[in-house]
């Protein structure tokens, strides 16, 4: 269902300017109607005009007011997270067999089930962090959930090195979400490996996205033994989250419905969702009546 407003609602203060079309001196009428002369001095026709001059100048304000449309799943008070994906690119994510009956790997299935995910969000502020070797922010904190998706088929397994930085994934991560405004923070941390490289260790990164308040989920992919399940349980425990096993693709997705039951909270956003601007519209119809009016006084 859509809605329907004003951009500038204060706009129609300007229709106090129709009682000077019936109640201002001539003199002060000259001023802001220069082409008096249009006016008619016949009394008939006379009051006639009088309205064609207060519909159009109604139809120019409602103009000058910006009326849209926007979508009902976006509104000014949007309810959502700041949500940051933290993949794990490293040289095992290009394994395939991960889906069944498919040759993709399992970077390539993760980006797939992602891409989906997000297209159906519409009240979250989403992020992209990946890891191999080293950690880096892919894609910053944003609403357009079609920018995030086309930025995520970029990506691709080794773009930051063939190891696994679990410290300096959660590290960088964290940093991205400092920067986002909503009351629930949440990083779902997705990996196949155990932690083998970089300069913060994974309990340090921990403690510090803690104590800034962020819920850290992580999906093991792969089979059991694949990933360190110790250590995302720990994780996930010690940030109040959840940890997941995911042996194939199926089950990756069946683990996304489950995060997609998160619990929102309320972020600020001026944005609109399929917005369609109507100003065109009373400026139309305010052209056709001064053509109507044009045409009457040349009659």
């Amino acid at each position: 269902m859509g809605h329907f407003e004003f951009e500038h609602p204060f706009a129609f203060l300007l229709l106090l300017l129709i009682i000077c079309i019936y109640r201002c001196p001539a003199t002060l009428k000259k001023i802001i109607f220069p082409h008096l002369g249009l006016f008619s001095l016949k009394t008939g026709w006379f009051n006639k005009e009088r309205l064609f001059y207060s519909l159009i100048l109604t139809l120019l304000v409602t103009a000058l007011a910006s009326p849209i449309t926007y979508d009902s799943k976006s509104s000014q008070q949007r309810k959502g997270r700041d949500l940051v994906f933290v993949l794990d690119c490293s040289g095992s994510m290009g394994e395939s067999g991960f889906k069944e009956h498919s040759e993709q790997s399992k970077f390539d299935v993760l980006k797939e089930v992602i891409s989906k995910f997000i297209k159906e969000r519409f009240d979250d502020n989403v992020g992209v962090t990946v890891f191999g070797s080293y950690a880096f922010s892919s894609v910053p904190l944003t609403y357009d959930m079609n920018a995030v998706a086309y930025l995520i088929n970029f990506l691709d397994v080794g773009i930051a090195g063939e190891n696994t930085a679990i410290g300096e994934a959660i590290a960088n991560a964290t940093q991205l979400l400092k920067m986002g405004q909503a009351k629930e923070k949440v990083m779902l941390l997705i990996t196949d490996g155990y932690h083998n490289s970089g300069t913060i260790s994974p309990k340090v990164a921990l403690d510090i996205a803690v104590k800034n308040n962020i819920k850290i989920y992580t999906i093991g992919i792969g089979k059991k033994g694949d990933f360190d399940e110790a250590l995302l349980k720990l994780i996930a425990n010690n940030s109040h989250a959840k940890m997941f096993g995911a042996s194939d693709a199926s089950k990756l997705e069946e683990i996304y419905n489950e995060i997609d039951k998160l619990e929102p909270s309320q972020i600020r956003s001026e944005n609109y969702l399929n917005k369609q601007l109507l100003a065109f519209y009373p400026l139309l119809a305010a052209a056709l009546l001064l053509l109507a009016l044009i045409s009457k006084r040349r009659a």
